[in-house]
This record gives C-alpha cells, structure tokens and sequence, in this order.
C-alpha cells in the first residue's frame, strides 16, 4: 500500500503540465514571459557567444574551425536556454536526463553510421586536408567546399550542382586540393617530328613563356624531350602560374599561343605513320 502510495505521487509530481495549469492565471503569465525572455536572450547571446567564438577560432585556425566553433558554442547556449525553460515550467531535469541518457544509447547503436562520420569530421577538422572555398576533387567529383559539417561536407561543382559528402567518405578517399597552393605548374606536352631541330623548338617555346606576363619568371619554363616514340619526339613543355581563377584561362591561352606558334614557324608535328611492306607474289605455276 505504502509503494503504490509513493509511486502515485511520483506520476502526479510528474504531471508537471496539471501542475503548471492549476496555477492562478497571473503565475502563469509570469511563467510564459520568463519562458520568452529566456528563449530570446538564449537566441540571442548564443549568436552573440558563437559569432566570438567563431572569430577566435578563425584567427587561430581555418573557415571550418570558425564554422563548426560557431555552431558548438550556439547550441550549446541554446541547450542551456532549453533547460532553464524546462525548469521554469516545471519540468524535472533529472529524470529528463535520465530518459534522454537511455534514448542516446539507443540512438547510438542504431545510427553507428552518424557516429562514424562524427568522428571522422573530428579528423577532418584536426588534419585539415582543406578549407572553406577550396576546390578539391573527391572520386570523380570535382567542387568547391561549401561548409565542413560535422557529418558531411557540402560541395558546389563547376556545373553549378550541390553535392553532400559523408566524412567517413572523405576519410576513407583520396582528397585532391587543387587551390592549396599559390602557384600551379600547368603541362603542354608535343609530338614534333624527327625532321625538327628541338633546339629551334625550344627557344620559340621559351620566348613564348617570357612574352606572357601571366607566366611566372620563378620557377621559370622548361623544355625538355620526354621520350623517342616511333613517328615523333614527345616533348614537354612545363610553365607555372598563380593558382586562382585566372589559372585556367591562362592554360587555355598558353594552348592556342603554342599552336600559333607552331603554325607561324612551320614546325612539323609527328603523326603516328604506319609503312605497309608489299610482296610480289608470283604467278601460280
């Protein structure tokens, strides 16, 4: 009798609604303004504390940092701001906590995927393969980072789609950063005919290179034969230039020079060839 006594007053404690509706009208206007006051400052101050924290984290760190520094602090403070809000309704935390602690065990067996792209976007964040606005190549995609979330990282490819890519994806892949570094080494390679002085070559090619202001000086261009193939000597053709948006237009430009230059200096260009031998075949008998 004594335990269904104390079992019945812990369901009504627990009532918290009953209780809070029982109460006289003004107690309740009091309770719902501290409710919108604490939901307000709490909005508030946590974008307040996560746009600090964001910039901290952004002069000792990287644009992820900044970005997932932010988001922490914010919910965060918004977490707190719900609690008080719980309490000020009545609500009793402890056994709140408790039955979210058993719903985070479940929750955690049955998403172990979220968990593994949690902890990846925790490496991520550590090794920082690369920032907000670089452009890296992942698989056959090809984007600019969007936002580093902690459990995927968002993309915008050249072809102006959105792309979302897990963690534990990037983790596990070969993460190619093409905008890392402030200069960039583009390739021309050529196929010139054996019949062709390469010296000759060589000094059009180089000219070519210091006539364009967009070459970089340092490293300077270099020309050298790659290899004797059957019908043509490859030869390469390697200068260097800022690695930004200019990079590609620069590429496409060096391409149409050097084949003008080829033109205008009637500079013969290997073909694969192909010799047919013919036997005479005497008459049959």
């Amino acid at each position: 009798m004594i335990a269904v006594t104390a079992m019945a007053a812990r369901v009504e404690k627990n009532h918290w609604l009953a209780l809070l509706l029982a109460k006289e009208p003004d107690d309740i206007a009091v309770i719902a303004l501290r409710v919108v006051l604490i939901v307000v400052v709490g909005l508030l101050l946590g974008r307040l504390l996560g746009s600090l924290a964001g910039r901290v984290a952004r002069r000792r760190g990287s644009a992820q940092g900044q970005m997932l520094t932010s988001r922490f602090v914010f919910y965060g403070v918004v977490g707190i701001a719900g609690f008080m809000v719980l309490d000020t309704l009545g609500v009793e935390i402890g056994v709140l906590l408790g039955a979210a602690g058993i719903l985070t065990v479940a929750i955690g067996f049955a998403s172990q995927t979220s968990a593994s792209n949690l902890i990846s976007g925790l490496f991520l964040l550590g090794e920082r393969p690369f920032s907000i606005g670089d452009v890296i190549e992942v698989g056959d995609r090809l984007g600019v980072v969007l936002s580093v979330d902690l459990l995927s990282v968002k993309l915008r490819t050249f072809d102006n789609l959105f792309v979302r890519v897990p963690n534990e994806t990037l983790i596990k892949s070969e993460i190619v950063n093409l905008t890392r570094n402030p200069i960039r080494r583009m390739e021309i390679n050529l196929r010139l005919s054996y019949a062709e002085d390469f010296d000759r070559v060589a000094a059009i090619l180089q000219a070519l290179a210091r006539d364009n202001p967009d070459i970089l000086e340092e490293p300077e261009p270099i020309v050298w034969i790659d290899a004797l193939g059957d019908s043509a000597v490859h030869v390469r053709f390697l200068v260097w230039g800022a690695n930004d948006v200019k990079f590609f237009p620069l590429r496409s430009q060096v391409h149409e020079r050097v084949v003008r230059a080829l033109r205008e200096h009637r500079i013969g260009v290997g073909f694969p060839r192909l010799d047919v031998e013919a036997q005479r075949v005497p008459p049959p008998d």
